[in-house]
């Protein structure tokens, strides 16, 4: 089985100077994302699933025309981890402060998320409980005496467009590492990139290998953003 992580394009957060809670992308985001859906046409995937985000939204809508996947569904449970509504609209740079002064937590206010917001605990759980009912679907499961993956021959070729903590919490689990509240800082991926994950028969059942994470090649470097 393999499946691909794709990271949205680059949002526009800051409009005017002001905050957006749900952004589209900016225009060099549209680019990234035809070049990210040029690089991929030809590949069959049996699955496209894409978060219900707007900028994930915008990053997929050249992929449906390029791709005919023998499904393709919208996700809730592949948000990014929810900001508190009240910045809309807000200064950009009194939410940029908010962050850079969230990094000096201790690790226990961490998991609580941004104040009215989503915490990392309630984000964790959303995504990785979805991630099990997806994959459950497919004949794929955690035999959690083994630690190890139960995966038929039939499983499917997967492509989930996301955001960098989604995309961190479900590579995560699937490799097996203790969650962390700050998943999207170790496993930090570009706008547009495209991380694979591989299933590997091992000791009577499967693991996931990370065979590529955050990668850009299919961009010229000058538009690559983080």
């Amino acid at each position: 089985m393999e499946l691909v992580l794709l990271r949205h394009a680059q949002p526009e957060w800051n409009r005017d100077g002001l905050s957006q809670v749900d952004p589209g992308l900016t225009g060099l985001g549209y680019e990234q994302a035809e070049l990210t859906a040029k690089h991929l046409a030809g590949q069959h995937f049996d699955e496209l699933l894409v978060s219900t985000a707007t900028r994930s939204q915008e990053t997929a809508a050249p992929l449906r025309q390029h791709l005919a996947p023998a499904r393709t569904q919208d996700r809730a449970w592949l948000h990014e981890i929810r900001m508190p509504g009240s910045w809309e609209g807000t200064p950009a740079e009194e939410v940029e402060r908010a962050f850079a002064d969230a990094r000096h937590r201790p690790r226990d206010d961490w998991w609580e998320g941004m104040p009215g917001g989503e915490s990392f605990r309630d984000f964790h759980a959303r995504v990785t409980i979805g991630l099990t009912a997806e994959l459950e679907e497919v004949g794929v499961h955690l035999d959690d005496d083994t630690g190890l993956w139960e995966v038929p021959r039939d499983a499917p070729r997967m492509l989930m467009v996301a955001h960098a903590g989604t995309n961190s919490v479900i590579l995560g689990h699937l490799l097996g590492l203790e969650p962390q509240p700050w998943e999207w800082e170790r496993f930090a991926s570009d706008h547009a990139s495209l991380t694979f994950l591989r299933s590997t028969r091992i000791g009577g059942g499967h693991i996931f290998s990370l065979q590529r994470f955050s990668d850009v090649s299919h961009l010229p470097p000058e538009i690559v953003t983080a």
